[in-house]
This record gives C-alpha cells, sequence and structure tokens, in this order.
C-alpha cells in the first residue's frame, strides 16, 4: 500500500447537526434516517425504514447524499456514541435525525465512502471517538473534537480497493440477514396462522376455524379458542429456571471455569444480525448447573432503558453454540428457563415475542434505583394462555425447527465473514495486507 496521509478531519469533512422534530411528524411523509438505522448499519439501507412529515426547507438543508457520514450523537452509553454509516447514494426528499451529526465531504478526492465506512467503525478510531466523549447523564459527542482530529488515510486509489473488498464482505453478510428475516416471516406468519387466527390444519387438511371448526368462549382468556384446547399459565410450561452469574474478569481462586457470557446486549445478536459481544468471564467450578443448554430459553429480566421494555429473549439451538468458543451462561441481569417439553419450545419462543412486541411486559415491571426490573415469576404465574394440542405443536416444530437451523448456519457464517472483515481491516488500513487487481 502506499504511504498513508494525514489530514484534519475539519479539512475533508463539514459537519451538521439533524432536523429537531416533533412526535406529530413522525411515521408519515418523507424518509428519515433515525438513530437505530445508523447505529445497526455500516451503510445506510437502499430504503430508509422511517418516515417524517418535512418541508422542502428541511429537506434541503438537512438532505441525505451520497458520501455522506452520519455519527450517532448521544446515548446512554459511551460505547454506542458517534458509531457511524455511510451514505453510498443519494435519499431523495430524505432528512436525519437531530440525535445525530451529518459529516458531509468537502472534496473528491481525498477519501472515499466505502473505505471511511470501515476506518470510522475500526478499534483505533472508535476508542479515539469514546475518549473525547462527554458524560453527564448521557454520553455526548464532543463537537470541538473534529477541529483537531487527525485522519490517517492512504491514496485514494489504495482506499478504493480496500474500501470495495470490505464492502463486498459486508454485501454477503447483508444478505444473510435478508435471508434470514425472511426465514423469521415465514415462522411467524404460521404462528400466527395456526395459533392467533386458529387456522391450522383440521383433519382433512383445511383451516380449522374458516372451516367452521368447534369454537368455545374461554372466560379466562375473554375470546373464543379451538374446543378441546386447555389454558394454563406460563408457568406450566416452564421445568426450571438457571439464575445468572458475573463471575470475575480473569482466573482467580476457585474461579476457574472459563464462560461466555451473554447479556442482555447480546439477545439481538443471538437472534438475528450474528454480531454478539458475549464477554468472556470465570465462574464458581461448583456452579456447573448454570451453564446453558441447547432449548434453553435466556430472557432479560433487567435493563435501563425507558422506552424499551425488559423481557427481550433469546433462544438457544444446538447450533447456536457453534458460535462460541467456551460454555455459555447468562449475566445476573437474564434468566435462563427450560420447558418440560421441548416439542413447545417454538410456541413458547413465538408466544413470548408476540407477548413482548404488544407491549404487555411494561405492566410487569419495577423500578430499583433507576433500573428497571421484569417481575417474572409473578408475571409467569399469572398470565394465562391458551395451549395447543401436543400434535399441533409437534408439527408446529417440525415446519419451523429446519427455517431455524437454516438461520442459524448464516449467523454462524456471518460471525465467521465478521472475523474475517475485522481480522483484515487494520492489515488493509496499515498496508501490512495489500489488494491487487486480477488482470487475468
Amino acid at each position: 500500500m502506499s504511504e498513508l496521509n494525514t489530514y484534519k478531519f475539519s479539512s475533508l469533512y463539514k459537519i451538521s447537526s439533524g432536523i429537531s422534530s416533533k412526535p406529530i411528524q413522525a411515521g408519515h411523509g418523507a424518509p428519515f434516517l433515525s438513530f437505530s438505522t445508523v447505529f445497526n448499519n455500516y451503510f445506510l439501507p437502499e430504503v430508509l425504514p422511517d418516515l417524517m412529515d418535512t418541508s422542502e426547507n428541511e429537506q434541503e438543508k438537512y438532505s441525505v447524499k451520497e458520501g455522506d457520514i452520519f455519527l450517532t450523537r448521544t446515548s446512554e452509553v459511551v460505547d454506542e456514541l458517534a458509531i457511524s454509516s455511510v451514505a453510498i447514494k443519494d435519499y431523495s426528499n430524505a432528512t436525519f435525525s437531530g440525535f445525530l451529526k451529518r459529516v458531509r465531504p468537502t472534496q473528491s478526492d481525498k477519501s472515499y465512502a466505502k473505505y471511511m465506512a470501515f476506518y470510522l467503525r475500526s478499534p483505533l478510531f472508535r476508542k479515539t471517538m469514546t475518549n473525547n466523549a462527554v458524560m453527564t447523564l448521557r454520553a455526548s459527542l464532543n463537537e470541538n473534537i473534529f477541529s483537531y482530529l487527525d485522519l490517517i488515510l492512504p491514496n485514494y486509489d489504495d482506499q478504493v480497493k480496500v474500501g470495495d473488498l470490505l464492502y463486498l464482505l459486508n454485501q454477503k453478510i447483508e444478505i444473510n440477514n435478508r435471508i434470514n428475516s425472511e426465514l423469521e416471516a415465514m415462522a411467524k406468519t404460521l404462528y400466527d396462522y395456526w395459533f392467533v387466527q386458529f387456522d391450522f390444519p383440521d383433519a382433512n387438511g383445511k383451516p380449522y376455524k374458516t372451516s367452521g371448526g368447534e369454537m368455545v368462549y374461554n372466560p379466562t382468556l375473554k375470546r373464543e379458542i379451538p374446543g378441546g384446547w386447555e389454558v394454563n399459565v406460563l408457568a406450566d410450561w416452564i421445568k426450571k429456571d438457571k439464575t445468572g452469574d458475573w463471575g470475575k474478569v480473569s482466573k482467580e481462586g476457585n474461579y476457574t471455569l472459563q464462560v461466555d457470557c451473554i447479556r442482555g446486549a447480546d439477545i439481538n445478536g443471538l437472534n438475528g444480525t450474528g454480531k454478539i459481544g458475549t464477554p468472556n468471564r470465570f465462574i464458581l467450578s461448583k456452579n456447573k448447573e448454570k451453564l446453558l443448554s441447547p432449548f434453553d430459553l435466556v430472557i432479560e429480566i433487567s435493563g435501563g432503558s425507558p422506552v424499551q421494555s425488559t423481557g427481550r429473549m433469546a433462544y438457544l439451538t444446538q447450533e447456536t453454540f457453534e458460535r462460541f468458543n467456551h460454555p455459555l451462561i447468562c449475566s445476573n441481569f437474564c434468566k435462563a428457563i427450560s420447558l418440560f417439553d421441548n416439542q413447545y419450545f417454538y410456541n413458547f419462543v413465538y408466544q413470548w415475542k408476540a407477548i413482548y412486541d404488544n407491549g404487555i411486559l411494561f405492566g410487569w415491571e419495577g423500578k430499583t434505583s433507576g433500573i428497571k426490573n421484569l417481575l417474572f415469576d409473578a408475571f409467569v404465574t399469572k398470565h394465562h394462555v391458551g395451549l395447543p394440542p401436543e400434535a399441533l405443536a409437534r408439527s408446529f416444530y417440525k415446519f419451523v425447527e429446519p427455517l431455524q437451523k437454516k438461520k442459524q448456519y448464516l449467523l454462524n457464517e456471518n460471525s465467521e465473514l465478521m472475523s474475517l472483515r475485522d481480522w483484515l481491516l487494520p492489515m488493509l488500513m496499515n498496508g501490512q495486507v495489500t489488494v491487487k487487481n486480477n488482470e487475468g
């Protein structure tokens, strides 16, 4: 790689603040770039998933153009500050959130957008940003840093080679994520069709409720359910639970059992994105009974987000364990549960997802010192659900299991691709590894 060049950030980019919108503007109108979209993507998606009712003047002032870099401006924790996402095309009429900063290039031949997407998420740059954050009640981006921050970049042609290579790896990860989204949608659709609308196949293979199957009003659930279904509480599905353990950072005394510890922050990664940051810990060897097993469910029971309820769930299959180098355990802020019958595993998973998505768990939270705690034991002993017949549960399991195996296979592949990308990144940036054109 060519000699590295040093530039002042302010000589290559102009920084701007986002729009200050009102709740009444949200959910309709023109495309809108949110905090979460930036946080979860190296590159902005083809279509921005959010909308905001904005004027033409606002769309011009807060525009989203090819080459723009967006940084998260504020967060509850320093590690989530100044996370970047890069636009590689123009977004017509789009605006961006006031919780973001837009960094727009002022020169066209010094920095390459695809290269910068990885440079700005590299450990070295991330450390620079977090070291310069301002922490009060929330972490805030110190905008003054851009007046003295240095960018150390190779020449433009080499940036193009490196950026395009890493972009291809990233695109494969995104394709896998899209496939997994489709697989998950298939499973959820079947669950809704069978266990919410009650149109599971009857004895003749026809939709049960639509075809006139017997429906009986249940006073506990206050709705009709198929004849012959039982009603019980979620606790009746649970065989045992396992408390979490945070252990020690390093081997110490009797803390000799090395584990990977699942936190609430890792649950979304376990279920979908493939990126898991589970810390490596050491626990007491006598606490082996806390180790997790296939078909365990990990539920977050404590958290601090004001807008997100506790109760996120990760489900562990045999394939999940292939993504880790050590036995798994959950942290003190989570609880693991095992079911009496694994045939009901996916029924419980999608039942719980529906409970979480519908905001039911908000009513079962208490607070201690600003931390929200899910009153798990009280909830599962009082929340009633319909229990499908075993044969129907088994049929649902047989349908969903191969979808989940495919999903876990792609998540495992994503983990390997991310490891490759993160391993290559520093070596490509400092010239230890070069990219050559294949000219035959």
